[in-house]
């Protein structure tokens, strides 16, 4: 199953299946609809108090490894089959592209995760070529 991760202004359908992976919904009106939930690498509500990457990086990493790769894949496996789709595209409100000194996000410490524990290479997508980036809100 190919995963990538996006930012939910950056997504555009022809990329895949839009998968949430934030404790809160967009306030913003999305031009797609969401397919799933992955709640297994959402993180918890009170993590994102967490300011510090590295303590968050292991809190969230933690998390991730109590719950096992194997149930994550399942809950993937399971959106993808609904979807009638397999290439996931897991979204989250952070901006990646923009330069600054704190710039982190839950997706990609998945990302690097789940290819130290399964091999497997999760990308960052760019924008779709054809379509413009939405607005941040």
């Amino acid at each position: 199953m190919p995963l990538s991760t996006s930012r939910y202004q950056r997504f555009h359908p022809d990329q895949g299946v839009a998968v949430r992976t934030t404790v809160g919904r967009p306030r913003f009106r999305l031009d797609y609809p969401l397919t799933g939930h992955a709640t297994l690498i959402s993180p918890m509500v009170w993590m994102l108090r967490i300011a510090d990457e590295q303590h968050y990086r292991t809190v969230y990493t933690d998390m991730l490894a109590t719950t096992g790769v194997d149930a994550i894949r399942h809950e993937l496996t399971t959106i993808a089959t609904a979807a009638a789709d397999d290439r996931l595209v897991l979204l989250c409100f952070c901006d990646l592209a923009i330069p600054a000194p704190n710039n982190w996000c839950h997706r990609r410490i998945f990302a690097d995760w789940w290819q130290t524990q399964t091999g497997d290479d999760i990308p960052e997508l760019a924008p779709a070529a054809d379509a413009p980036e939405q607005p941040l809100f």
